[in-house]
């Protein structure tokens, strides 16, 4: 019987983000909030109703702790994250000069998180989970995480444990061609592949949004669910093609953080075994409330904010062949 239903791991970071919209040096207060996609993820799937593991290597200061009580606060298991005195915890700062126009600098080369090898995981978790969430930028952060996330994946596959993977593209962290190449070695091995068109488009040269999908299917059965930002989402499977609308968003206040929110819905909609049209629908949802609320985790909403948000319908166009 498996009682997890989800294990992530990557960096987390301390964020400093001013709630003016103006350039930083002219910023003299910053409040201190938590951004990482995969506790993003986990913390949007704690939300909507499920049991929720992530791990990671954070440094044994006084942000390292915050992120820790942060998160395990926010209902995740964080038993199986691990303090180092060998480096810091990672920070970054946003910039926000208008609703969609933001910089973010990131301060975690070297960081504990980095650190983070095959031989700290929890293999008896990763076993017992449903789904292994694996983000796109911790094999990025550097060969020591790129061989962790490797190994995950070995073990996932060993124990029928289906993959779920966001291709997160960081190019600060390190080169297109590298990331085109361990995106797919990680794409080759996921049961379910998230990527925003630009990703999709990086990881296999296509153009169009269909031809990107079925490039990414190869001759495997995975599910390819493409975000396409306002315009929603594009949906590909062995059986079923469509796009899926996204929802009207009246204010954009950080358009930081809808991407994770959207990989929750998708996650929390497979666990329910919902069809997918309906389940990329709720993630459209979530991306779009996300956007609406400072921070990278503030406005991840709850199973019964989402369908509230969600009662005017969206549409869903079957794709003609």
């Amino acid at each position: 019987m498996r009682n997890l239903d989800v294990f992530t791991f990557g960096e987390t970071m301390v964020l400093f983000q001013p709630e003016q919209m103006m350039p930083l040096e002219y910023v003299h207060q910053f409040p201190k909030r938590i951004g990482g996609a995969e506790s993003n993820v986990a913390i949007g799937l704690t939300k909507l109703g499920h049991s929720v593991m992530w791990f990671s290597k954070l440094g044994n200061d006084s942000f390292g702790r915050y992120i820790h009580k942060y998160v395990r606060g926010e209902g995740v298991d964080t038993s199986s994250c691990l303090f180092t005195d060998k480096a810091q915890t990672g920070i970054l700062f946003k910039e926000q000069l208008s609703p969609e126009d933001m910089n973010v600098y990131y301060y975690r080369k070297g960081s504990a998180a980095s650190l983070m090898k095959p031989e700290d995981l929890d293999v008896t978790s990763i076993a017992q989970a449903k789904i292994l969430h694996i983000s796109g930028i911790t094999p990025a952060l550097s060969e020591t995480c790129y061989v962790t996330v490797i190994k995950a994946i070995e073990i996932a596959k060993q124990n029928g444990t289906k993959i779920v993977f966001d291709p997160n593209l960081r190019l600060k962290l390190w080169s297109s061609e590298k990331a085109k190449r361990v995106f797919n070695e990680i794409a080759a091995s996921a049961d379910v592949i998230l990527p925003g068109l630009d990703e999709g488009q990086l990881m296999t040269g296509k153009i169009e949004v269909e031809e990107v999908a079925e490039a990414l299917m190869g001759d495997g059965n995975k599910t390819i669910i493409i975000k396409l930002g306002s315009k929603g989402a594009y949906l590909h499977t062995k059986n079923e093609k469509a796009y899926i609308d996204g929802f009207t968003v009246k204010q954009i206040v950080d358009p930081v953080g809808a991407g994770d929110g959207f990989a929750a819905g998708i996650i929390s909609g497979i666990l329910r075994e919902e069809p997918l049209h309906k389940v990329v629908r709720r993630a459209n949802a979530i991306g779009a409330m996300v956007i609406g609320v400072y921070g990278d985790v503030e406005g991840l909403p709850t199973y019964e904010a989402v369908e509230r948000f969600m009662k005017p319908a969206g549409n869903i166009r079957d794709v003609k062949r």
